[in-house]
């Protein structure tokens, strides 16, 4: 049977580039591994001749022969000699099994016999004046660190951890399997490098214990609902004498019983009288930060109209910048009125006209030329 076009075979053109074609084979390759298809002998043939095809292409001398002469280049003693691997078919090889198997390779989650520290998260609950003022605040975090009595190296003390002889400290394991290799994690070491014929008593040889740690975080002016703090190096002490992962602070604002809050602007609903609203006037709130806030009410105004404080919200995080103050006007209307406050009342509505109440009137004026009657 003769030999499919290796450019037919890898699905490439004539013109492809170097890059492209290790893409190529990449794909080809994962797509009929014999691992993804167990006791299917075509998977087999077809991915060994995906690598034939690509120990040819991926070698410029050998593609140039190949598109001269086409197999013929490499027939009676022609050089191509099965499957020897060139540098790049074996670095392409390591890409394939990185994505098939992950750690199996080796080139993920080496740690050198050091493992980094989790990282951890704390949830810190504030209120809207502390995201103004912002604060310090101290905590208590139940967490990994170092131990003491063995200086975190997980032996005991007075000894030290040996090189591992199953992978002479490497941490990893290499198996020959046909034509490439597979490397994995050391089953003696786990990865580590290092065996411990004596561990300390203290940490059963872990080399950190649970203890409960004090903190002092500083929570600056401005923070918002889901800011995020990161204490670098504050997470558990590493596996061993590795380095420690980190902290994360995570915020929540508690909702206010006065403002509401959009970025660094605040909103608030203010009721005022009738008569106010008519006849315009002042009006006095605090703001946030305690201080007393004169605001002029414009005469005539009507529910739902804003006043605007510049310079009375939140403060942004990490700049002079304020936001602005949004105060929403709901005019009240009047209950349990006296007698003499209805017959003045009365007397008003008798004077009132389209001008006192022009939208009342509008409203009804055009529902009649709608409705007519």
């Amino acid at each position: 049977m003769s030999k499919r076009d290796y450019y037919e075979v890898l699905g490439v053109t004539r013109t492809v580039t170097e890059t492209e074609l290790k893409i190529a084979f990449r794909k080809a390759a994962m797509q009929c591994h014999p691992d993804r298809h167990p006791g299917d002998p075509e998977a087999e043939t077809r991915f060994k001749e995906v690598n034939e095809a690509y120990q040819c292409l991926c070698d410029p001398q050998k593609r140039s022969a190949y598109d001269r002469f086409g197999h013929a280049a490499f027939e009676q003693g022609g050089g191509m000699g099965g499957f020897g691997a060139s540098e790049g078919f074996g670095a392409s090889m390591a890409d394939i099994f990185e994505d098939l198997f992950g750690d199996v390779m080796g080139r993920r989650g080496r740690s050198g016999g050091r493992e980094r520290g989790s990282d951890l998260r704390y949830n810190m609950e504030i209120t809207l004046e502390e995201a103004y003022n912002g604060k310090t605040a101290s905590l208590k975090i139940p967490t990994s660190a170092t131990c003491e009595a063995c200086a975190g190296t997980g032996a005991k003390k007075g000894s030290k951890p040996k090189t591992c002889t199953t992978c002479a400290g490497h941490g990893r394991v290499r198996a020959q399997q046909g034509f490439f290799a597979i490397e994995r994690t050391c089953p003696a070491c786990q990865g580590r490098g290092e065996i411990i014929d004596n561990p300390c008593s203290s940490c059963s040889g872990s080399g950190r214990k649970t203890v409960e740690r004090s903190l002092s975080v500083n929570v600056p002016p401005g923070v918002e609902d889901g800011t995020r703090i990161r204490l670098a190096g504050e997470g558990e002490a590493g596996v061993r004498g590795g380095p420690p992962g980190d902290l994360y602070i995570f915020l929540s604002v508690k909702p206010h019983a006065f403002f509401q809050r959009d970025g660094a602007d605040l909103y608030c609903r203010v009721p005022i009288s009738m008569v106010r609203a008519a006849l315009g006037g002042e009006i006095r709130v605090h703001g946030i930060d305690g201080s007393e806030i004169k605001l002029k009410v414009p005469e005539g105004s009507q529910s739902g109209r804003q006043i605007k404080a510049k310079g009375k919200g939140m403060p942004v995080l990490r700049a002079r910048d304020h936001g602005d103050l949004h105060v929403q006007l709901s005019v009240e209307t009047p209950q349990n009125l006296t007698k003499r406050q209805k017959e003045l009342l009365s007397e008003f509505e008798q004077e009132s006209s389209h001008e006192t109440h022009p939208e009342e009137h509008g409203f009804f004026a055009r529902m009649k030329d709608l409705f007519g009657g």
